[in-house]
């Protein structure tokens, strides 16, 4: 049997989600190395940091789309086969005002905001909110049963997926891309090396893609439960500022949101932001804290700051070769890296076959 010797760089939710799937082949040997790992909590990571939720918004018709609808079913499968991931079905509530239409929020988010959108054919339960239901301010508001991820529990369940199946795990550093085609645990160098290394691919050797850029985050976790996840079209606080909140899995807290703050690298916490955050919070959910309570009757876990791998023209996801070595990329997914995470890694996979197939034609 023909072994393909791989070396994923980065272990956030792509890279992890792109070894979980190439494990699973028993032809593939996989080698994960990356600069952080699961537990870590790093400006440069990511992953930790989301909310994480399934909340579609890609274009009808963008691959964006694409990936977002193959992500659904696998997220909706380990949901109910592997509790130990993590991973719990919540209704999730989208928020409409038209006044937010030509905000930039909400053209970033008008696909999700959509009152008659390409997903409602994907997610279970999803239903329009009765007019007479609707909170004082809201144009209009949908339902659907969502997920919500636990990422502190969600990527240590992937890593080990991944070692269970027999792919080891390193840290390293790499100053360009191709360096990583020898950190394969077998001591050869690797035949493909995937690139998910997400903002970091801005200063990559060999990459350099300077049209990844960040879209900072801020979020608040709390240990009130309310057991509610919804959104908002925009906010009256500013174009850049966000109204989300979602309640994790498995005793995670609620994560509350947050901002889109785009080419803005700072990672500490602005907290004029976080009060802000806060009280747009209570406002859409009085249950967060007793009645006549403020945000001081929100118990804070912790303040949070994430730097959103975002990329102009979308993800990459392609094949190219960088110094005689055979890279996939899969890098760039900005704010909905978790939801589609599956569609991209399918198509990573493909590619990286295709390029397998071409180094086998080309020995022959």
């Amino acid at each position: 049997m023909v072994t393909n010797n791989i070396v994923v760089l980065g272990a956030g939710v792509s890279g992890l989600t792109t070894a979980y799937l190439l494990s699973r082949d028993p032809t593939n040997s996989v080698t994960v190395v990356a600069k952080h790992m699961p537990g870590d909590y790093d400006i440069e990571y990511a992953s930790p940091w989301a909310g994480a939720n399934y909340s579609p918004m890609g274009e009808p018709g963008s691959n964006q789309a694409k990936w977002e609808r193959e992500t659904w079913q696998p997220l909706q499968e380990i949901t109910e086969k592997y509790p130990e991931a993590g991973i719990h079905f919540q209704d999730n509530v989208i928020y409409n005002r038209t006044k937010d239409q030509q905000t930039a929020t909400g053209k970033n988010f008008a696909a999700l905001m959509n009152a008659d959108p390409w997903y409602r054919e994907v997610v279970p339960n999803f239903r329009p909110m009765p007019k007479d239901q609707l909170p004082p301010g809201i144009d209009s508001a949908q339902i659907f049963t969502s997920v919500c991820i636990n990422t502190a529990i969600y990527l240590p369940w992937l890593l080990g997926q991944c070692r269970k199946k027999g792919t080891v795990i390193r840290r390293a550093v790499f100053k360009h891309v191709a360096d990583a085609a020898n950190a394969h645990h077998s001591g050869r160098k690797a035949d493909v090396v995937v690139n998910c290394t997400g903002l970091s691919s801005r200063t990559l050797g060999g990459v350099q893609d300077e049209t990844v850029y960040p879209g900072r985050g801020q979020i608040i976790l709390v240990r009130n439960t309310p057991g509610t996840m919804a959104a908002m079209s925009g906010t009256d606080d500013g174009e850049e500022e966000l109204c989300y909140m979602m309640t994790r899995a498995a005793g995670g807290g609620t994560v509350l949101g947050g901002c889109y703050q785009q080419n803005q690298w700072d990672p500490l916490p602005d907290p004029n932001l976080a009060t802000r955050i806060m009280k747009r919070a209570i406002a859409i959910c009085p249950q967060l804290v007793a009645p006549g309570q403020g945000i001081e009757g929100l118990d804070i876990i912790r303040h949070g700051v994430g730097l959103r791998p975002i990329r102009k023209g979308g993800p990459r996801v392609e094949a190219e070769l960088i110094d005689r070595v055979p890279v996939v990329h899969n890098y760039g997914h900005g704010g909905f890296g978790y939801q589609a995470s599956f569609g991209c890694a399918a198509e990573t996979i493909k590619l990286l076959k295709e390029t397998l197939q071409h180094q086998m034609q080309a020995k022959l």
